[in-house]
């Protein structure tokens, strides 16, 4: 059994974690809430690529981000991740400030590759952390309530990102979301590095070169890997989207300026409580059902895309209805779907899994969506490009399925490897 300070330690690193990604997705969801007066200040009312050139401010980001994941999970692999966060958290806020200063579309477009690259370091470092503190029977619901900070970030992103546009205007948005990450990100080199006082099923945090690829290409051969990364992809596309284009998609249904507002608070209370439901589901029929991780996640994206097809066509107030089931389906594979790359993973290049995912996903997924769905709605209108949204989660859901026949034999090869165990195994 592992000490009481040892538990704490780890339950205080979580926390950070959790609050460090809170913010992480304030600052990316107050771009999509303020995006209508940002194209106002840009662009002319009438112009009919201003939705293509204001969807590149996101994939300004998402493609930096892309870009970086992969390199800093390399680096984070190696190399003390609690450092790498702090730097990137440090990086991000600043950036964040520095898109409120913009005073030309070019510079918001480069303060928004910044914030990439700084976000791009602490996702593929920060859920292999909370995978070596916590034990394989708990790292799901320790994932989900990590995860969780995505739903409930990005509707504080939207609630204040319309509010304080309301009051004091788009770029005060900016300057508000940038203050707490700074300072958390000033906490974590504090923070001491699980690896650095446990060995990892034999390999130590600075493995060789050679050994650390072969052991990413032999994880790549993964069936439940490749399948798992390609739904995240669809869901990506899809998730992007639809967050990115809620506001426009408001005003094209004569919706007043608070509905905004309103789906921040609804994407908080249907995110959170289907994040946390998703990963505890999950642990909880793992040594029942083999491959719940993602039949869970496959199941829930199923039943959220009829749900989001048929909110198009559907009158307000009753819209609300359709649109809470499908965000709570949207966000119930949150937990599953990243324990299972973490399960698959050995801990030598766990970041690294984690990081070519997220390039992946955001390479294919929600870096072209905003674009793509702003010239479909420009050239005809936004049903359209929300209907293409809901058949993306339903080829993402149907990938989910199919890798969940292989993510039990994938499992099996990673414990007789000896890697399944981490450095919190007794946590």
């Amino acid at each position: 059994m592992s000490s009481p300070a040892s538990r704490t330690s780890a339950r205080i690193s979580l926390g950070l974690l959790l609050s460090l990604n809170l913010f992480n997705f304030i600052d990316r969801y107050v771009l999509a809430a303020v995006e209508p007066s940002i194209r106002a200040t840009f662009f002319s009312p009438n112009d009919p690529n201003a939705m293509w050139w204001s969807g590149t401010l996101s994939t300004a980001f998402v493609v930096s981000y892309m870009i970086a994941a992969p390199a800093l999970g390399w680096l984070a692999d190696r190399y003390c991740r609690w450092a790498i966060i702090g730097t990137a958290a440090i990086t991000w806020s600043m950036a964040t400030a520095a898109s409120g200063v913009a005073r030309s579309f070019a510079a918001l477009f480069i303060a928004r590759i910044l914030v990439g690259i700084g976000e791009g370091a602490y996702g593929p470092a920060a859920p292999p952390i909370i995978s070596d503190l916590f034990p394989i029977e708990k790292r799901g619901r320790m994932l989900a309530i990590f995860f969780c900070a995505i739903p409930t970030g990005a509707a504080l992103g939207y609630i204040l990102g319309g509010l304080i546009n309301v009051h004091l205007g788009w770029r005060s948005a900016f300057y508000v979301a940038s203050g707490p990450a700074l300072l958390l990100g000033l906490l974590c080199f504090h923070q001491k590095d699980p690896r650095a006082v446990a060995s990892i099923g034999g390999d130590r945090v600075k493995t060789s070169i050679v050994a650390y690829l072969k052991t990413l290409i032999v994880l790549t051969k993964r069936p439940s890997y490749g399948l798992n990364v390609s739904a995240q992809t669809a869901m990506a596309f899809a998730l992007g989207g639809l967050a990115y284009w809620m506001p426009a998609y408001f005003q094209f249904r004569h919706q007043p300026a608070s509905a905004t507002a309103i789906f921040g608070g609804i994407t908080a209370i249907a995110g959170l409580i289907s994040t946390l439901a998703g990963g505890f589901l999950a642990d909880r029929l793992r040594s029942r059902i083999q491959g719940s991780d993602l039949l869970v996640s496959g199941i829930g994206m199923l039943l959220g895309f009829p749900l989001l097809a048929t909110m198009l066509y559907a009158p307000f107030p009753y819209a609300w209805i359709l649109l809470f089931g499908a965000l709570f389906f949207i966000f119930f594979n949150t937990g599953p779907a990243n324990t299972a790359v973490a399960n698959v993973a050995p801990p030598a290049v766990r970041a690294m899994a984690f990081g070519l995912g997220i390039f992946v996903m955001h390479a294919l997924g929600d870096a072209i969506a905003p674009p793509l769905l702003g010239l479909v709605a420009g050239h005809t209108n936004m049903t359209t490009a929300f209907l293409g949204i809901s058949a993306v989660m339903l080829i993402s859901g149907v990938l989910w399925l199919i890798g969940a026949k292989y993510l039990p034999a994938d499992m099996a090869t990673v414990e007789a490897e000896g890697w399944a165990a981490s450095p919190g195994g007794s946590l």
